[in-house]
């Protein structure tokens, strides 16, 4: 193998980005071929990951690497992906090589690839083979292929998320530059988040799926893995555009190579966001919404509930039918062929009715109405990319149940038109990935990749030299045991937390005496009516500190966010409703010290507390 740049060859996540491989094609010190070698060493070097279910042979890869060369020797006209090593899900056609959607009875060899196949080609990209994927591309976890589990390069024993598993992987890993899957459930999103790579799952109709195997033919839109987002903006804007064969093609704003700087927007935040008890992920979310609003945009708090119940109608609604047109013969005459838990989820939806089917099409309808309300007040918004993670053995004890957790906050981006962008966000307090996506209605492709190349950029995980910026402090509300001058108070500050003064709450909050054995202690609880202000003592503290501080927590406590009067959200101890029935309400007093100095019954003893509040 010749000679190459150190930056090349030293094996790190990142090498293979598209500002360094230009350069060096543009200065002469590196060519295909030499990147195409250091792909082939890569590729071996891992040895059987599962992350390829096909490979084009290393004597076809080094004559058209060889030819790219031969066809463009002036740098001055090279195409713009010229000599980037790129892989696609194997859902996608490609001329030539066996299309199987990871199952081998249904495999086929097509004779012409998929429309974004060739353009990718024609922009001179170099497409190393096709990749792993849950079969027939449903399920999120990247565990339902007969062709093995491919992990998260980040965390042994980690999913890789799905169903675009092994794309995502072959970009995390440093294999190929970028990768294109697939996007029905959040398959172009989960699997970015738990890689540490940018995902974009761009509006639907925006790139044909002509050549691509049907989940739901309705929803579905071809996605990108990428190390960086201008990475994965320059692919979008090669394969974007309307194809005219495409029934599902519709002519949309088309992003440009390059994502555009972005002005303050209003961003729309989960008022009340759920980890399944990821206390590390509620913190590392946290510390992403407040860097979006480091970058000057304002932070509007949204409720969820229409865009879940969405979410909701993919698997239990008519979509699950729609599945049926690719795969419904082999479920009912060789069932033995489909992976065992696909075939469990698939069997939902032979029984659905016209009539089920129009009802869920109206039910759609009336969500969007609802969600058209949230838009007209936001811009753009943010989840967190997944709630939680899960390593392998952990999805086999539950593979359906904690594969709708994994699509909690992407199932319904696409039944209800938007476009989406997953960014890293680094890892939580126990060394997870985590991530959020950015979303807008359809058309809004530019303005995700702009504020999405911003986010990455200020969070220190994009590809660049420059170092990261110091990130924003948590703040955390306290209500009772933990404010000064209470017992645990100094729990907080050993934990180096700084106070920030006092606040008061929105008034849609009730403060309780708890009843039980022990100390009195406080319960503060949201509601949807009556609700007063509360008065809470703020401390800054860092991710690390705030993350051992709540794992700490007893029930019935928890970590929510919680809304203050100047608009503010922050994190802070929340008590379950159930805990209050039979509790003394003493919102009146309008906060915990008030109410002990007031002397009311079981107040003298509050001192002694050990519980956390």
């Amino acid at each position: 193998m010749s000679t190459q740049p150190e930056d090349l060859i030293r094996g790190t996540v990142g090498t293979l980005g598209f500002a360094g491989l230009a350069r060096h094609y543009r200065e002469g010190t590196l060519t295909p071929a030499e990147v195409i070698e250091e792909v082939l060493d890569r590729i071996a070097a891992r040895g059987d990951d599962h992350v390829w279910i096909s490979l084009r042979s290393a004597t076809d890869l080094r004559s058209e690497a060889d030819a790219l060369e031969r066809r463009w020797p002036d740098p001055g006209d090279r195409p713009p992906l010229y000599g980037i090593p790129f892989a696609v899900k194997d859902n996608i056609d490609v001329s030539g090589m066996p299309t199987t959607a990871a199952c081998p009875a249904y495999a086929y060899t097509p004779v012409r690839s998929a429309p974004l196949v060739d353009r990718l080609e024609a922009a001179g990209a170099l497409l190393v083979g096709k990749n792993n994927l849950d079969q027939f591309a449903t399920g999120l976890s990247g565990t339902r292929s007969p062709y093995g589990t491919c992990e998260s390069p980040l965390v042994p024993g980690l999913i890789s998320g799905g169903s675009s598993s092994g794309s995502a992987v072959a970009v995390g890993a440093g294999l190929v530059a970028f990768a294109i899957g697939t996007d029905t459930a959040g398959s172009g999103r989960v699997p970015a988040a738990m890689t540490g790579t940018v995902g974009i799952k761009p509006s639907r109709g925006l790139v044909s799926t002509l050549g691509l195997v049907p989940a739901c033919a309705s929803l579905d839109c071809p996605s990108v893995f990428a190390l960086s987002v201008p990475d994965a903006t320059a692919v979008l804007s090669v394969i974007a555009g309307p194809e005219p064969a495409d029934p599902w093609s519709r002519t949309l704003p088309l992003p440009g190579a390059t994502p555009p700087p972005v002005g303050r927007l209003r961003i729309g935040i989960p008022r009340r966001p759920e980890f399944f008890g990821d206390a590390a992920a509620a913190v590392a979310f946290a510390g992403a919404a407040k860097d979006l609003a480091g970058l000057g945009h304002r932070l509007v708090p949204i409720e969820l509930d229409p865009f879940l119940a969405a979410g909701r109608l993919l698997y239990g609604g008519p979509w699950l039918a729609e599945r049926l047109t690719t795969v419904g013969d082999m479920l009912r005459d060789a069932p033995e062929n489909l992976h065992p838990v696909t075939r469990r989820v698939l069997y939902g939806g032979d029984s659905l009715t016209a009539v089920e089917a129009f009802a869920g099409l109206h039910r759609l309808r009336e969500l969007r109405a609802e969600t058209r309300r949230t838009w007209a007040e936001i811009d753009v918004m943010v989840v967190p990319t997944v709630p939680t993670t899960y390593t392998v053995a952990e999805m086999a004890e539950d593979p359906i149940g904690r594969n709708a957790v994994l699509g909690r906050y992407t199932t319904f981006a696409n039944l209800l038109d938007l476009a989406a962008v997953a960014v890293p966000g680094g890892t939580t307090a126990i060394g997870r990935p985590h991530g959020i996506s950015l979303l807008a209605p359809a058309g809004g492709d530019a303005l995700l990749a702009g504020l999405a190349a911003s986010f990455h950029a200020r969070t220190g995980t994009a590809e660049d030299d420059a170092p990261p910026p110091a990130a924003a402090e948590p703040l955390l509300a306290v209500v009772g045991a933990h404010r000064s001058g209470q017992p645990l108070n100094s729990q907080l500050t050993e934990l180096g937390a700084v106070t920030r003064g006092t606040a008061a709450t929105e008034p849609c909050y009730r403060l309780y005496a708890l009843p039980g054995g022990g100390p009195p202690r406080p319960g503060l609880v949201r509601t949807a009516t009556g609700g007063t202000s509360v008065e809470v003592e703020l401390y800054a503290l860092s991710p690390l500190a705030l993350g051992t501080l709540l794992t700490r927590i007893p029930p019935p406590l928890t970590l929510g966010m919680i809304g203050l009067a100047d608009g503010r959200e922050v994190h802070g101890f929340l008590c379950e409703s159930y805990a209050v029935a039979g509790a003394t309400d003493i919102s009146r007093h309008g906060s915990w010290p008030t109410y002990l100095s007031a002397g009311d019954e079981a107040a003298g003893s509050a001192e002694t507390g050990v519980r956390p509040g």
